[in-house]
């Protein structure tokens, strides 16, 4: 039977492991193969909250790091040769500090996505592919988390001056359609880039785990994902 297959079996509560392999994955409990994909899912969400939730968590991981706005990162030479430099850095800064600032609040919501997980959620998790995790906690969370996220992301731009002139020009430019209609406000383009940035961490936390379980230190971990290798 092909992999995928006897994991998917096992996220399910009405499928029962296959007998031929009682000394391996035939062992597992439906219950247990459902706790270590939680755990897996928990423990890779709260660990890339404690990646990203730190100073230089975005800033200094060039996987995450937030550019500035296709528009302003194209003006951003001309910006520095007018003698803008000091603004557009510190504006660069600044998006990616409230990106910094905001991420611990999306520990609560993470943690109960994952809590309330349906044998649907499961399905698709180890049926989707590798971006299967993403779109499980963008699925659940990106709503709420943007609202958590933009006050906070709004009170860190707000701080620099060029902001506030970048949304007054774009927010024309966006009616003239020559800027993306995502990317005229700073705070909502650093709100969804701070989640983007977040759920490809969870993800490729939870890869880590799937690599490598047993260095988890979690009974569960070593068990479930130690019986697929």
């Amino acid at each position: 039977m092909h992999r995928r297959t006897i994991v998917l079996a096992a996220a399910s509560s009405s499928l029962a492991w296959p007998a031929a392999h009682a000394g391996g994955l035939g062992a597992l409990s439906d219950a247990d193969a459902g706790r270590g994909l939680r755990v897996a899912l928990e423990t890779g969400a709260l660990a890339a909250v404690r990646l990203l939730g730190v100073p230089d968590g975005f800033l200094g991981n060039p996987q995450v790091r937030i550019p500035l706005p296709g528009a302003l990162q194209d003006a951003s030479s001309l910006l520095k040769a007018l003698g803008r430099r000091q603004q557009v850095e510190e504006l660069e800064v600044a998006m990616n500090r409230a990106a910094e600032n905001a991420v611990p609040l999306a520990r609560n919501l993470l943690v109960n996505a994952v809590k309330n997980m349906s044998v649907g959620d499961a399905k698709g998790i180890l049926a989707g592919g590798d971006t299967s995790v993403t779109e499980f906690f963008a699925g659940k969370t990106r709503e709420p988390l943007s609202g958590q996220f933009l006050p906070v992301v709004r009170k860190a731009t707000s701080r620099v001056g060029l902001a506030a002139k970048y949304d007054r020009v774009a927010a024309k430019a966006a009616g003239f359609g020559l800027v993306r209609q995502e990317d005229a406000s700073i705070d909502h383009y650093v709100t969804r880039k701070a989640l983007d940035g977040l759920y490809l961490v969870i993800g490729e936390e939870e890869k880590k785990i799937r690599r490598d379980p047993v260095g988890t230190g979690s009974s569960i971990l070593s068990r479930v994902f130690g019986a697929l290798r």
